[in-house]
């Protein structure tokens, strides 16, 4: 038994992405509109994917784009108060997502008890955000000094529009990960938000890591997701559970249903 089990409350685990619309200091943040708004569209995507039976939710701020990879203050406390406002009403596990950051990210699960965070800790990338560089060791030892060690960690080994800088075969990266980082989880990604999963990426990951959790982490579809789970520990999932299936649409909690409704069939 995994820890998904005991965390999340069941292996095989679907966790959904809330994306968050953009905050004060995005491109397109909507001054006009304000916070308010933004925490009300939160709050819709919440309902709906609760309603549709998910079992956890991880609050990104996925419209930040283009993305930063040191996030300013002013996006932390903003999903804060997101966060905090919606806590009355969250009854699943849940976690968080600072885009690309992951001491942000563990500051903010520390804020609001996230009991996971999913973050780009290891590498070094040639990306469409510029030379990205990452220091799995200093995040490692930041989540203890904001007493955040229960919180889960959730590595994405694939990272999406990004590419090592060396040539290394995902197997060695994935075992290596492992041996010198520790991961709680890794996560297979496609090549943006929603692009397809290669089954024999993910297939080889897991065979490499068998005793650590592996998630298909992009381009899980209702067609596609028994398959996947066939392999992999569980899933996370968004762009498929919007309204025709697009990644900048509100939550479609019809399809959200419809797709836990093949999960919970074939678990």
């Amino acid at each position: 038994m995994t820890w998904l089990k005991k965390v999340i409350g069941t292996e095989k685990a679907i966790i959904s992405m809330l994306h968050l619309q953009p905050m004060p200091s995005d491109p397109y943040y909507d001054a006009k509109k304000g916070m308010s708004w933004v925490v009300e569209k939160a709050k819709k995507d919440l309902d709906a994917l609760q309603e549709g039976g998910v079992d956890a939710i991880m609050f990104s701020n996925e419209y930040s784009l283009p993305y930063l990879t040191r996030v300013k203050p002013v996006t932390v406390a903003s999903m804060a108060r997101i966060i905090g406002e919606l806590r009355q009403y969250i009854s699943i596990p849940y976690g968080v997502n600072c885009l690309w950051d992951p001491v942000a990210s563990l500051d903010l699960a520390a804020a609001v008890d996230a009991k996971f965070v999913r973050e780009i800790f290891t590498g070094v990338y040639a990306s469409d955000f510029g030379l990205w560089n990452t220091d799995c060791g200093t995040a490692i030892r930041h989540q203890k000094e904001v007493d955040a060690q229960d919180v889960k960690l959730l590595f994405n080994i694939v990272p999406e529009a990004a590419q090592y800088l060396t040539d290394r075969d995902i197997r060695q990266i994935a075992r290596s990960t492992v041996f010198n980082c520790r991961p709680d989880a890794v996560c297979v990604s496609g090549l943006t938000a929603g692009s397809p999963l290669d089954h024999s990426t993910l297939k080889a990951v897991k065979e490499t890591i068998p005793d650590t959790v592996v998630f298909a982490n992009t381009g899980c579809r209702k067609e596609t997701i028994e398959g996947l789970l066939e392999i992999a520990d569980g899933a996370v999932v968004a762009t498929t559970f919007k309204v025709d299936g697009k990644f900048e649409n509100p939550v479609d909690k019809q399809r959200v249903r419809e797709f836990m409704e093949v999960v919970n069939s074939c678990r």
